[in-house]
C-alpha cells in the first residue's frame, strides 16, 4: 500500500485486521506431532516406523517358553510435500505515518495466513480415512434436515470408532458451523455439551457430545457446492510435521521501505486409517 504523495492526516491507532477462521485441523489434540524432526527442503521424510502384534501365549509353570516371537514391522513415510511462502513490503512513509507497528501486524497476518493454508491442506486427507468408516458419500450424502439427525449422525460416527477399538478418550469431531446450530437445538447436546465450553471457543472447541470433543471450523471440506466432509477420530490417525524453513527482512535496493519473505514446509499423512470416520452431509436447505 505505497502512499505516492504525502498526507500530512493520522492514521488510527487501530489496524482493521482480516477475518479469520478458527484453526482447528492442525492443533495437537486433533493431529499428532509426534515425528516432527527438523526439515529443511520441501521433499524431506520422516519414517514412522509400526511394531506388528504380540503373540499372547498360555504359560503353565515349570514349563519352558516356546521361543522367542521375531517381531514384523512397517514404515510408513510422511514425505514433506508443502512449501508455501509469504512476501510483503512496507514503504518507510507508511510506516512513519502509523501508530501502531504496522510491521508487527503484517507479520501476524502472514503467519496467520500460513496457518491456514496448513489447516486446510490437514483437512484434505480425509480421503485417506478407512473407507469402511464412511457415512455416506458423494452420490448419496446423509441429508441432515433436523437437530435429531445431527446428533444422531454423530452418534454413528462414534460407532464406527468403537467397532475399530479406537480409544474413546480424546476423539474428536469437527463440523462447519451449521452443523453446530443444528446441534445447539437438540436437548441431549446443550444438556451435556456446551456447560463448559465457554473457555473453549479459542480452539474451535464448542462442547462435547456422543462420546466427542466438538470443535468448530470453516475449513471443513465441501465437495460440489453442498456435501460437507466432516470428520471424526482420534489424533493417533494422522501425523504432521512443519518447519519455518526462513524468514528474512531485507531493504529493497531501490526503495526505501523493508520487506520480508518466509517459507513454511509441512506435510501430513494418514498412519492409521481406521482411526477416521468421516460423514458427508448435507445441510437444510435455506
Amino acid at each position: 500500500m505505497a502512499v505516492t504523495n504525502f498526507i500530512p492526516q493520522i492514521w488510527s491507532a487501530r489496524l482493521l485486521e482480516n477475518l479469520r477462521n478458527t484453526l482447528v485441523y492442525g492443533q495437537a489434540s486433533v493431529i499428532n506431532r509426534d515425528y516432527e524432526g527438523e526439515i529443511r527442503e520441501a521433499g524431506d521424510t520422516v519414517k514412522i516406523n509400526a511394531i506388528g502384534p504380540i503373540t499372547v501365549v498360555d504359560y503353565d509353570k515349570y514349563t519352558d517358553l516356546p521361543a522367542p516371537q521375531q517381531l514384523t514391522g512397517s514404515q510408513v513415510i510422511l514425505q514433506i510435500t508443502q512449501a508455501k511462502a509469504f512476501h510483503f513490503e512496507i514503504d518507510d512513509i507508511d510506516r512513519a505515518q502509523t501508530k501502531p507497528d504496522l510491521m508487527d501486524a503484517a507479520m501476524r497476518e502472514a503467519a496467520y495466513a500460513l496457518a491456514d493454508a496448513a489447516d486446510q491442506y490437514i483437512a484434505s486427507l480425509y480421503t485417506d480415512a478407512d473407507p469402511a468408516n464412511f457415512l455416506g458419500d458423494d452420490t448419496t450424502p446423509v441429508a441432515i434436515a433436523t437437530p435429531e439427525e445431527a446428533y444422531d449422525a454423530l452418534v454413528e460416527l462414534n460407532v464406527k470408532l468403537n467397532q475399530r477399538n479406537i480409544p474413546r478418550t480424546g476423539r474428536f469431531v469437527i463440523v462447519p458451523p451449521w452443523f453446530t446450530g443444528m446441534l445447539l437445538r437438540d436437548n441431549r447436546f446443550v444438556g451435556t455439551g456446551t456447560s463448559q465450553a465457554e473457555d473453549r471457543l479459542a480452539n474451535g472447541q464448542v462442547g462435547r457430545a456422543a462420546g466427542f470433543t466438538i470443535l468448530e471450523s470453516n475449513n471443513v471440506p465441501v465437495v460440489d457446492g453442498d456435501k460437507f466432509k466432516i470428520i471424526a477420530g482420534h489424533s493417533m490417525a494422522w501425523s504432521y510435521a512443519e518447519q519455518i524453513n526462513k524468514v528474512e527482512a531485507y531493504r529493497p535496493e531501490r526503495r526505501f521501505g523493508d520487506a520480508v519473505k518466509g517459507l513454511h514446509l509441512y506435510g501430513a499423512k494418514v498412519i492409521r486409517p481406521e482411526a477416521l470416520a468421516v460423514l458427508t452431509a448435507t445441510k437444510p436447505a435455506a
